[in-house]
């Protein structure tokens, strides 16, 4: 019994994880080396802390060990600048779970600011990525970007000259965004092909389009939905759309409030709109060819509840304005819906008090001169019905 005992102790003990360790590496010389040593090197349940300062870095860094915390001094304190990066690659790539990024900046990076992809339980905490050079079509892509994950948390961030989006979150499910700042970028917010996302109290001001929830064709992870757009303010934005061509956010129309495209349950309300000039809300579907059986290029269930809307649609980036300027009587209404429905009881839905069109289109792609405008229908709210979203409780827990 003794022995047995021993061996069990002896078991446990070589099992048992080595006390969490803080790796703190400061800016200076050799801070790109030294930083991306310690990323390599910590274990789960370590934090790598940023001193306050500028690191000057010229390669991208990476981090692929579980439950490891990156934190700085403060989003404004600690900055890792990729001005002079080479290659085209990410300021920051995580590949691993359970990872916590807290209060630093990432800078002009040559490719993404700080990517994860297949980053299950990950938290985006106080970060600020910006392009300082204002917007243009050869910024990065995407400021913070999780793409593949269940369980993503991104909060009281700022992002700031993103060529496509200031965050977006790609092919993940159980998401939420609150409390971030998106600016100048061409899409403020992007969810993208994904489940179960609540998107609220954001600032979205001065993008091409401040929220975005797109489904597109050719991914891995198809099949996007219930998704929560609640209390954001969604200003001015109005900044001319700089994205590469191709891009499919290059069609996004400037002074775009709220564009839902393709998806299947979507919930806007709560939300304050002011100055979009296209139009606050738009609900389309998807309009290019595609060869993916999976996929439905219908918007389905969207439900535009109570808001606070603003003036906006008086100068609308749309083919045929002055015909749809002359329709509306010199402004779009708030909520435009193009009208093309997969069911007749399965398009959009607006709450008493909201004013919503649709442009009563019959196909993707058809021309907007072909437009028969009318007003929608009215849905009691009493008939709503809407899962819970966002992201799960331990991921608020990990919040400072």
């Amino acid at each position: 019994m003794m022995i047995r005992t021993a061996l069990l102790a002896a078991l446990f003990a070589s099992a048992a994880p080595i006390a969490a360790e803080t790796h703190r590496v400061e800016p200076g010389a050799g801070a790109a080396e030294r930083l991306q040593e310690a990323l390599i090197l910590a274990a789960p349940g370590d934090t790598v802390e940023l001193g306050e300062g500028r690191f000057v870095l010229t390669d991208g860094l990476s981090l692929d060990v579980d439950g490891v915390t990156v934190a700085g001094a403060g989003m404004d304190k600690t900055v890792l600048d990729f001005t002079g990066q080479q290659g085209a690659g990410e300021g920051l790539l995580v590949t691993s779970d359970n990872v916590t990024l807290r209060a630093f900046a990432v800078e002009n990076p040559k490719g993404d600011g700080i990517k994860s992809k297949g980053a299950d339980m990950i938290v985006y905490d106080g970060l600020r990525v910006e392009w300082t050079g204002g917007p243009k079509a050869t910024n990065g892509a995407y400021g913070i970007y999780p793409v593949e994950s269940t369980g993503v948390l991104v909060v009281n961030s700022e992002v700031i000259g993103a060529s496509d989006a200031g965050i977006y979150v790609g092919q993940s499910r159980d998401i939420t965004v609150r409390g971030n700042v998106v600016r100048f970028n061409v899409a403020g917010i992007e969810i993208e092909n994904s489940r179960n996302a609540l998107v609220e109290r954001n600032v979205a001001t001065r993008n091409t389009g401040g929220l975005l929830v797109f489904d597109l064709p050719g991914l891995p992870v198809m099949g996007g939905g219930n998704v929560i757009l609640r209390g954001n303010a969604v200003s001015d934005n109005d900044t001319p759309n700089f994205a590469p061509p191709g891009n499919i956010v290059a069609s996004v129309r400037r002074g775009t409030g709220v564009l839902v495209m393709a998806n299947d349950g979507v919930l806007i309300e709560n939300n304050a709109f002011e100055n979009n000039p296209t139009a606050h809300v738009m609900v389309v579907a998807y309009a290019q060819p595609f060869g993916d059986a999976r996929y439905n290029p219908h918007a389905r269930n969207v439900i535009v509840g109570t808001n606070a809307f603003g003036r906006g649609g008086d100068d609308p980036q749309l083919d045929g304005r002055e015909q749809l300027l002359a329709a509306f009587g010199g402004a779009l209404p708030p909520v435009l819906w193009d009208g093309i429905a997969e069911r007749a009881d399965n398009g959009l839905k607006i709450a008493e008090g909201v004013t919503g069109w649709s442009l009563n289109l019959a196909r993707p792609g058809q021309s907007l001169a072909e437009a028969r405008p009318g007003p929608l229908m009215l849905t009691p709210v009493a008939d709503w019905e809407f899962p819970e979203v966002g992201a799960p409780a331990a991921l608020e827990a990990r919040l400072k």
